[in-house]
């Protein structure tokens, strides 16, 4: 069965096509995902990057708590976090990243230890 969809020909002048807003638990989710994805970070446990929002308007601060494997070049690999995070942010949400504040919060070895 195959419906045709009523859709009009020309789109409506911008002012009236409506408005999109993308939600603080959005933008949280994305960097955090972001910042998951970067070689060097490391899962504690189940949990992955953590992530708080808060801003007003068109801008929004990031504050990420994350743990990194070890051993790891902090700097280099917070600084690769840096950049996904604020590039995924900003393309997919549209907000302006103002601040993005780091925390390193565990290094965690690549192998589990061999005594428990």
């Amino acid at each position: 069965m195959n419906r045709v969809l009523d859709v009009p020909r020309e789109l409506a002048e911008p002012a009236e096509r409506g408005t999109l807003t993308v939600g603080h638990t959005v933008v949280r989710k994305v960097a955090q995902h972001a910042a998951d994805q970067v070689p060097g970070t490391a899962r504690d446990g189940k949990r992955g990057a953590k992530a708080k929002v808060g801003g007003l308007d068109n801008d929004v601060d990031l504050a990420l708590d994350l743990a990194l494997n070890y051993p790891a070049a902090v700097r280099a690999v917070v600084g690769d976090v840096r950049a996904k995070v604020v590039e995924e942010v900003e393309l997919l949400t549209g907000y302006h990243v103002r601040t993005l504040a780091v925390t390193v919060s565990a290094l965690l070895p690549d192998v589990p230890p061999r005594v428990r």
